[in-house]
């Protein structure tokens, strides 16, 4: 098992290197020169040319991209250009290991503006994926256990139909309405564990998450019935059947069990891609996550935002395979790992 999880591992790390190898070279190959979004409207040429030096786009791309994975590895001290690190000490910013690059609009390191987003759209994620995950399967088991009845088509119909809707339509109406128009619950207005508590925290999660939670049930309900009913199918669970197990037992400590291996590969993926950033929620909300700060990143050209948003959304992906890979073996006992 050890063994598998190294090479996995080591695989990730391939993985890594070659995405901020595509990255690098699809941000390079831009027409926009970041340099003079940074240096502003009434730059000259020359504070141009300083800025080019200070971010390091007057380097060679292979240079660039090299000097990204030290940072990646050790860190890295900006302004790049030692000569302008040693004209002005003082204004030398120290970029921590995984340094994902440095924001010369907002003078701040991109490690430091992912650390104020990334918790809003890991929150926003986290109740999202529970509240999916319990609806998906509860529903997709009710819809299993009464195949072909009134019960399995209006399960089935009825998320097919919620997820006809978009994104935007459903979050526009659980705002305007049941937050704004009936007062159900107040409006969402993300608030911090250590400042309004538990409760607060997750009332102010509440329709944002249920908007993205709409969106993934369909799919959960109806993969769910269908491992269901390929489980119940088996002959282990005929066998489970003749020995007077009850049907709950059957239903939850068997067949479910074996379903839940795929629906563990969709769950590592959607909330990989979750943390990606939930663009279209986070604006209708007004929540400052990964996905508003990917917005007013492409808005502003500012490149290493870009870069860094890009790299740990993929990095994200490649742990979430990794960890599903692994945690395989413990759902499935059929599943072995070589």
């Amino acid at each position: 098992m050890w063994a598998y999880v190294v090479r996995r591992c080591l695989v990730g790390v391939a993985l890594i290197m070659a995405l901020t190898l595509i990255t690098f070279a699809l941000f390079f190959a831009s027409p926009v020169d970041p340099a003079r979004f940074a240096c502003g409207k009434n730059c000259s040429a020359e504070q141009r040319d300083v800025t080019r030096a200070a971010l390091g786009y007057d380097k060679p791309f292979v240079v660039q991209w090299a000097g990204y994975l030290k940072g990646l590895a050790v860190g890295r001290d900006f302004p790049l250009d030692a000569e302008q690190r040693a004209a002005a000490p003082d204004q030398v910013t120290h970029c921590a290991a995984p340094c994902l690059g440095y924001s010369h609009l907002d003078s701040k390191t991109v490690n430091e503006m992912v650390a104020d987003a990334l918790p809003i759209t890991a929150s926003l994620a986290i109740v999202a994926l529970v509240m999916w995950l319990i609806g998906g399967v509860l529903f997709g088991i009710l819809a299993a256990i009464h195949q072909g009845s009134l019960i399995d088509r209006g399960v089935v119909g009825g998320t097919l139909v919620i997820y006809a809707f978009p994104s935007f339509a459903i979050a526009v109406f659980l705002l305007q309405y049941v937050a704004v128009k009936w007062g159900i619950v107040p409006l969402p207005r993300y608030t911090e564990i250590a400042d309004g508590g538990l409760w607060a925290w997750f009332s102010n999660l509440l329709l944002p998450a249920l908007t993205l939670a709409l969106l993934y049930l369909a799919g959960y309900v109806r993969m769910t019935r269908a491992f269901v009913l390929e489980s119940l199918s088996e002959d282990y669970i005929r066998t489970a059947k003749a020995k007077g197990l009850k049907s709950r037992t059957v239903v939850f400590k068997h067949a479910l069990r074996a379903a839940l291996t795929p629906l563990v590969t969709m769950t590592g993926l959607d909330f990989a891609s979750l943390l990606g950033g939930a663009i279209i929620t986070e604006r209708v909300f007004t929540y400052h996550g990964l996905g508003m700060l990917t917005v007013d990143a492409n808005n502003s050209s500012d490149l290493a935002v870009l870069v860094g948003i890009v790299l740990l959304a993929g990095m994200i992906v490649i742990i979430a395979n990794i960890v599903v890979d692994v945690l395989y073996a413990y759902i499935d006992p059929r599943v072995k790992v070589a």
